[in-house]
């Protein structure tokens, strides 16, 4: 049974190595994706025009006026000193041509103060990869690998690594299972083997101590035994964590597909607008009729009737379901309390009423668990530290990645070998 589960073992991080090298590699780096777009791009980031901000609505305005072949579809509403004013773009459909417009970009940055306009970019771009785009680039490759959409459907980049994903969850547990010490013989195999000279272990060792070298690196072994323990060892302390990877990997590549429904039979999980409302395809794309403004207003207040601190932060609209989404936060806090999010609150594009909210870590357990997918996927869910530790998780993965591949490289270069030496005897005999 062992040899079955290394053999599966094997073949399954054969086949899943490169993919999380690539993962851990990026994971590690997208871990501080707005501290180096900062580093990278501090002529789009920044902004230093003294004097009052121009309300981000009139901006935005003015951004729809120069590129009449974008709808100007997140808004943020207050914008800290210092700082530009980032407002996300999407194409409008082109009645002439039955298709979507193609600006070439997504996002433009502006000056808050003087209007005039910082600069623009395709986030996510795959070619050609910018100073602008680096980090939007490798943000993308490090879930959908940049694989393009083929049939129609812009999904097979999320479906391959939500897939190598559960793999990886299921070798995880293979692995642990291979480090664990070989169950003893019974007492008359060992006596039997004792009687007939065959060499043992010692004898009186609890299972515990047999485990104990499966936790330890033999730093001055040899390349081999270094390079074996460094794939056991560290899979074996950190894989809490690497299981907890897996796992968010696979629920947000698959929350559609999989996570969300197998979660919504278990238990009740508040469906967003989002979730219940099917998306329109390009040619019916929904026209907003709501502006931004009045439905920033309209959130301000619910939240005062709600008693919810926070101010109205940014506006987003879809056109592809016809829903506004309204994020309430502070500025600076974006991200929510633990990573998980501000609160939001949803207003349909076209008659403006109330769709539904989202408050983070409140609701059901189950609600509280979806929550939670991207916090701990990122770390964010504790703070500074939290990314520093998924940032050195993403390169323990990258790490185990390529040492997996090294031991089965030289086993099976020492199964040829053997293999030859065989047949040489062989052919000696004759």
């Amino acid at each position: 049974m062992r040899a079955f589960w290394t053999l599966v073992h094997r073949y399954l991080g054969l086949l899943t190595a490169g993919f999380l090298f690539i993962s851990g590699v990026t994971g590690a780096v997208i871990s501080w994706d707005h501290e180096l777009d900062d580093v990278l791009n501090p002529h789009l980031m920044e902004a230093h025009t003294p004097g009052q901000p121009q309300s981000s609505l009139a901006l935005a305005r003015q951004v729809e006026a120069r590129y009449p072949d974008v709808r100007v579809s997140f808004i943020p509403l207050h914008v800290e000193a210092g700082e530009s004013l980032a407002l996300g773009v999407s194409p409008r459909f082109d009645k002439a041509t039955g298709e979507l417009t193609k600006p070439g970009f997504n996002q433009v940055f502006v000056d808050p103060v003087s209007g005039a306009e910082l600069g623009k970019r395709e986030w996510g771009a795959v070619w050609p990869i910018t100073q602008e785009t680096f980090v939007s680039f490798l943000y993308r490759l490090h879930y959908t690998l940049h694989i393009p959409e083929l049939w129609g459907i812009d999904r097979w980049g999320l479906w391959l690594m939500g897939g190598i994903a559960m793999i990886w969850m299921v070798d995880s547990f293979v692995g642990f299972y291979l480090t664990l010490p070989v169950r003893r013989k019974g007492a008359a195999a060992v006596a039997a083997a004792a009687g007939a000279g065959v060499a043992r272990g010692p004898a009186g060792k609890s299972w515990w101590q047999r485990w104990q070298p499966a936790w330890k690196v033999r730093w001055r072994g040899g390349s081999s035994k270094l390079n074996f323990d460094l794939h056991r060892a560290f899979s074996l302390w950190t894989w809490i964590l690497l299981f907890i990877l897996a796992f968010t990997a696979f629920s947000l590549n698959l929350y559609n597909e999989i996570f969300y429904p197998v979660i919504s039979k278990m238990s009740q999980v508040t469906p967003t607008p989002f979730d219940t409302r099917p998306m329109a395809d390009k040619l019916h794309l929904v026209e907003p009729r709501v502006p931004f403004g009045d439905i920033a207003a309209r959130a301000g207040a619910e939240a005062g009737r709600r008693n919810w601190s926070e101010p109205v932060g940014s506006v987003y609209y879809s056109q592809e379901f016809g829903i506004y989404m309204v994020s309430l936060y502070k500025p600076g806090d974006d991200h929510g309390a633990g990573g998980v999010g501000p609160a939001l609150l949803y207003y349909d594009g076209v008659d403006g009423r109330l769709l539904g909210q989202r408050q983070p870590w409140k609701g059901t357990a189950a609600d509280i668990f979806v929550q939670a997918q991207f916090p701990l996927h990122s770390g964010r869910i504790l703070g500074l530290p939290g990314r520093i530790l998924i940032s050195a998780m993403g390169l323990v993965v990258a790490m185990l990645s390529v040492t997996g591949v090294i031991i089965w490289w030289r086993k099976r270069a020492s199964r040829q070998v053997a293999a030859i030496q065989r047949q040489a005897a062989v052919m000696r005999g004759a």
